[in-house]
């Protein structure tokens, strides 16, 4: 059974001097007047009267009163919580009979359902913080973030570590001259073998020009054979000119038009060499792009089935980008009514007992979209305790002067004394 408010008595705090108000049970009770009349001291009471100390107003006895303030609330289960007398003491009832004080009141008092503005004015990340949290998908979050600070962590770590070193390494002197590593004895023994080696074979060079001089000498020889071998050549090539005065050459111009075009030919070769090579690489990189694609859109499915299988407390909210999604639309792109509504639900799930929520300076909205809240409250069984600068028929009751208009404070009201109002 969440818990409301079924009647309030208020005499003199802050600027109430008597009200008397009996909310309905589901939708919006508005209280309506002009400025510095007392509506937003009905709120600030009852914060007083359920939150304890910590919503007690700065100058909670009305100004020129010499009488302490006065709260008296039933709930809806009969319970009756007080606050009165020169220290405005707690006192809780049950309904029997028995006494009890803000440690049984915290157990189905909401702390932002008597500051919802508090919510509603906050980041939109730490809406979506809260969102996750009452969703019991906090903790995964909490995980992922912790994962992200350790990994930067570790990241400035090692990012220090590197200036340092190239710190050092610019303050090193440098000598160009020097070999590139370190060098030792058995080093140096080892090349001094090398270049023995190398001398080796100088002298195996050596001994072979000598061989090969004694082979010219010999091949000089040799070559007086030949001339005599020549003049018989040179006979044999005269009988061979005259044989070939008969001979028809092929054409060698298409292998003479190729070879003027092959440069041509070869930017060709080398344009589609390079068309194959862009396309081969858009093709790598647009399959890379795929499987990251996939990967993201893997991601995000996990991250919808994560929110889906939680049970928000409204159809169609959400979180998206570590903001708070509803019917598609941002907080700053929500209407008037639709921020009230996602408000006023996601304090309902942060507790469940608490079946009331407490708004200030509702003239900010349009009748229309008062209407709509209205209804939705009175569909999901909330009730809905508001303010709001006018004196016209959507108020519940109107309140002048610290006084409920119309209100007979001498007596205790009869049902049909108070206003139902329009929602």
């Amino acid at each position: 059974m969440s818990m409301k408010i079924n009647k309030l008595e208020i005499e003199n705090v802050k600027r109430i001097k008597a009200v008397k108000v009996e909310p309905k049970a589901n939708g919006l009770t508005v209280i309506g007047g002009n400025n510095n009349q007392g509506k937003t001291s009905v709120l600030d009471s009852i914060a007083w009267a359920l939150g304890g100390e910590r919503y007690k107003p700065s100058q909670a006895t009305r100004e020129g009163s010499v009488i302490p303030p006065t709260l008296h609330i039933v709930m809806n289960n009969g319970l009756v919580v007080e606050r009165k007398g020169k220290n405005s003491a707690l006192k809780v009832t049950d309904p029997n009979g028995q006494k009890a004080g803000q440690q049984l009141l915290n157990e189905f008092v909401e702390q932002l359902a008597l500051d919802l503005p508090k919510f509603m004015e906050a980041s939109g990340t730490e809406k979506a913080k809260i969102l996750l949290q009452i969703i019991g998908v906090g903790p995964q979050l909490a995980q992922f973030e912790q994962q992200e600070k350790e990994l930067y962590q570790e990241r400035l770590y090692i990012g220090r570590t590197a200036d340092q070193k190239e710190k050092f390494a610019k303050e090193q002197p440098y000598f160009a001259d020097a070999p590139k590593d370190l060098i030792s004895a058995s080093e140096l023994i080892r090349q001094q073998q090398e270049i023995l080696a190398r001398n080796g074979e100088n002298q195996r060079k050596r001994e072979q020009l000598h061989q090969l001089e004694q082979k010219y000498q010999r091949t000089n020889e040799q070559m007086t054979a030949l001339l005599a071998e020549q003049k018989q050549v040179e006979n044999d090539l005269e009988t061979a000119r005259k044989s070939a005065l008969n001979l028809n050459d092929e054409s060698t111009e298409e292998l003479e038009q190729n070879i003027s075009n092959i440069e041509e030919i070869n930017r060709k070769v080398r344009a589609n060499l390079d068309k194959e090579k862009a396309e081969d690489d858009a093709k790598t990189y647009r399959d890379q792009y795929n499987s990251l694609t996939k990967d993201l859109e893997d991601v995000r499915d996990k991250k919808a089935q994560l929110l889906n299988s939680a049970e928000l407390p409204l159809p169609e909210l959400s979180v998206k980008e570590g903001e708070l999604i509803y019917k598609g639309q941002k907080w700053d792109n929500m209407s008037g009514s639709d921020r009230l509504k996602v408000s006023t639900a996601i304090v309902r799930k942060l507790n469940p007992n608490c079946g009331f929520v407490l708004l200030d300076k509702l003239e900010q909205m349009d009748m229309k979209s008062l209407q709509e809240f209205g209804e939705w409250l009175e569909a999901e069984g909330l009730q809905a305790i508001a303010t709001r600068v006018s004196t016209g028929d959507e108020c519940s009751i109107i309140i002048e002067d610290g006084y409920v208009v119309g209100q007979d404070i001498s007596e205790e009201p009869k049902k049909k004394e108070w206003k139902a109002g329009a929602f």
